[in-house]
């Protein structure tokens, strides 16, 4: 679902020019979901701002399901979760998700809404207001409203961050559920290694150069 191939980023700062991305190569496979592990500064949110076409590399190719990445594919093909659920304190649990469908241009879906509302856990909460629910709820908000516009790729960055262990681990088992029962491709950065399962692929970044797959370890 996600191809990137030969990747460079460079950044401005002062009179020199940083690479950000060094050439690098990255795939994140359908039903899986794929780890990525850094130092901070070693380059992995910048690998996933490049996978979403939020930057623009230097040099190289990022293909979302076979197409070069783009404002529209960001909108229908790729699903964020940040690490802030970002939610709009003025709107009920179900309208954060719905606010995608304004975005899309498309009819509000209310059962949509309600039925990933459900498959995160928050079943019949679709009408409280986000000063309600806890930390770990409103990432699972973030998990929901990401899901909406059916992607074919879910970017998550480093979202269990502000959680605590039991909580980081429940979103990460959800993450994982969603990505290989809908056949989705997720790639989820992260400094925390107690995450990761043995079914996991891990790739690390480092100085802004991909290593080979790590496995796992529990």
């Amino acid at each position: 679902m996600l191809s990137m191939k030969n990747v460079t980023v460079t950044f401005q700062d002062g009179q020199e020019r940083l690479t950000a991305l060094d050439n690098i190569n990255f795939e994140a496979a359908p039903g899986h979901l794929t780890f990525i592990l850094g130092e901070s500064g070693s380059g992995k949110s910048t690998l996933l701002s490049a996978a979403a076409g939020l930057l623009t590399p230097d040099s190289g190719e990022v293909l979302v399901s076979g197409t070069p990445v783009s404002d529209k594919i960001r909108l229908e093909k790729i699903g964020m979760i940040f690490q802030q659920a970002n939610l709009i304190g003025a709107l009920s649990v179900r309208d954060q998700l719905l606010v995608t469908d304004h975005i899309l241009g498309v009819t509000p879906r209310r059962e949509r809404a309600d039925e990933l509302l459900c498959a995160v856990g928050l079943d019949g909460l679709g009408d409280r207001r986000m000063q309600q629910p806890s930390g770990g709820q409103r990432q699972r908000v973030g998990i929901a409203r990401a899901l909406m516009g059916d992607p074919a790729l879910i970017l998550a960055d480093e979202p269990t961050a502000a959680l605590d262990s039991e909580r980081s681990h429940e979103i990460v088992s959800l993450l994982r559920t969603l990505v290989t029962e809908r056949g989705m491709a997720g790639a989820f950065v992260t400094h925390d290694r107690s995450l990761i399962s043995t079914e996991d692929r891990v790739v690390r970044v480092r100085d802004g150069r991909v290593t080979a797959d790590e496995p796992a370890r529990v």
